[in-house]
């Protein structure tokens, strides 16, 4: 498959964000969680922008790389987050 459906792509931005602004509330580490935070926001709006120009499948990509930093920052306790919905956490 190399297509990527509008609903799909929706549905991961609202659970990419949804993460997202749970991570920004529960910042554990704030040197490292606002250099987190800045990578995250990049991406989201990187997505953002590709869904603009109907390029969903780097939209996507970014919000699989945003993502990633919501993981890596849960798992490292930089984000103070107990949500295995939204985070590969507990």
């Amino acid at each position: 498959m190399n297509t990527i459906s509008e609903e799909k792509l929706l549905k991961y931005f609202s659970i990419s964000r949804e993460a997202h602004e749970m991570a920004k509330d529960n910042v554990a580490d704030k040197e490292k969680g606002e250099d987190f935070l800045d990578m995250i926001d990049r991406y989201i709006r990187d997505a953002q922008h590709f869904y603009e120009k109907n390029d969903f499948v780097n939209a996507f990509a970014a919000l699989n790389y945003a993502h990633g930093w919501l993981d890596a920052g849960a798992r490292s306790g930089i984000f103070d987050v107990h949500d295995s919905r939204l985070f590969t956490v507990d």
